[in-house]
């Protein structure tokens, strides 16, 4: 650890130390799952800082989404004296991941032959726009490789491809790339070797395509998008309820049974040709006109008491501002309270924003905020000070404007 303390191993990751060279949302989510696991996070930001610090409008969010529990240290790296302070930290360093361009991080002196020349037991998460292949030096977006692969087809009403509503690539390729992150620690246990670890957002989007094209190659024909699917349960539907929204999926005959009864809708429960799930896809065309007559005469809080009761899964058409209360995430330490970045703090100095998604422990424990999202370069001395470098050093590159925040 940096702070020259005997490592935290009450969490997961605890005791390993990772360098993150990141930007936008990619590379600091991989980061953050890493920093939330334990692992001693430190962010390598240039002069002025993370250029994500400055984005505006609904991207101001980015910074304090996926940087809480990680420490900043500001290095120079176009500089030779700075590449010289990041290959004096390599060999303390268990994990490298950076989400730069291709060319990027070798052109700073820090790609990976360099720095597993330093460190070989260095395990090097890269995480880019392709994997290895023709396309592989293409510079790449979430937005992009959703409508490369097929996704803003599927989401999108014919004609119409939208994004999905979420950086969900960007946040699946962490996910991902820290996977085989876990995997090669794995690998170094046994070799004690590191290796260089690549994801991608392409083959990332392109994975989430698997069922559709299996579905295609098995059907031979072409898949339409989900909002004109053939589905495969007969009631998948979001109904009109007095005033609000709400969708009601039903996924068993023995579901459509309640749901029948608890509604009361005797005639529907009764009628032979709607007892299987096959029947009631066959039925749709009048089915479900006909449950939404039947449904949109009831209030949101009715409807929803009556699909608690019939034991199905529902769901009224939330909003994310809606999460901010929700009783299900605050009871289950779900969300944390978090700083925002100066830079998008227009409102709320912080926020409730989302834990990750994991439990451990029969406790069923869900992993905390432990420290606020750094300042640009706060972190700066301590971190040096933790690797070696003297106090006279520090102020020498202090003065010399190789690092900063110290």
């Amino acid at each position: 650890m940096t702070n020259n303390a005997r490592p935290d191993t009450s969490k997961p990751l605890g005791g390993l130390v990772v360098l993150e060279f990141s930007h936008t949302i990619m590379g600091p989510c991989a980061g953050l799952l890493m920093a939330d696991l334990g692992a001693e996070v430190i962010k390598i930001e240039p002069p002025g800082g993370d250029r994500t610090r400055k984005l505006s409008g609904f991207a101001a969010g980015f910074f304090a989404t996926f940087n809480r529990n990680k420490k900043s240290l500001v290095v120079d790296l176009k500089s030779n004296r700075g590449q010289a302070v990041l290959h004096r930290m390599v060999p303390r360093a268990d994990i490298v991941l950076e989400n730069y361009g291709p060319g990027t991080m070798e052109k700073l002196g820090c790609g990976y032959d360099t720095l597993a020349q330093i460190n070989p037991s260095l395990i090097y998460l890269a995480l880019k726009g392709y994997l290895a292949g023709p396309w592989q030096d293409r510079p790449a977006l979430d937005e992009v490789v959703q409508f490369q692969s097929g996704l803003s087809y599927m989401t999108g009403p014919p004609g119409q491809p939208i994004r999905a509503g979420a950086s969900v690539i960007d946040i699946l390729g962490a996910v991902f790339g820290i996977t085989g992150v876990l995997a090669a620690l794995r690998e170094r246990d046994a070799s004690g070797c590191g290796q260089r670890v690549g994801s991608a957002l392409f083959e990332s989007a392109v994975f989430l395509m698997g069922s559709h094209m299996a579905g295609s190659a098995t059907s031979g024909e072409q898949v339409p998008p989900m909002t004109a699917r053939r589905g495969a349960w007969g009631i998948y539907d979001v109904f009109e309820t007095a005033g609000e929204q709400l969708f009601i999926g039903i996924t068993s005959d023995r579901q459509w049974q309640r749901f029948c009864a608890v509604f009361n809708f005797p005639d529907l429960g009764a009628n032979a040709d709607l007892a299987k799930n096959n029947d009631r896809v066959a039925a749709r065309s009048w089915l479900i006109p006909d449950l939404q007559k039947r449904i949109e005469s009831l209030s949101l809080s009715a409807t929803s008491a009556l699909c608690e009761e019939a034991d199905i899964s529902w769901s009224p058409v939330g909003r994310p501002e809606d999460l901010f209360g929700n009783e299900h995430l605050l009871a289950g330490a779900g969300l944390l309270q978090t700083a925002l970045d100066t830079a998008g703090a227009s409102v709320n100095a912080k926020a409730l924003l989302p834990a990750l998604p994991l439990e451990f422990g029969n406790a069923r424990q869900r992993l905390p905020l432990t420290s606020q999202p750094p300042g640009v370069g706060a972190d700066s001395r301590n971190v040096l000070s933790g690797f070696g470098f003297s106090a006279d050093e520090i102020a020498t590159l202090d003065a010399e404007r190789i690092v900063s925040g110290v």
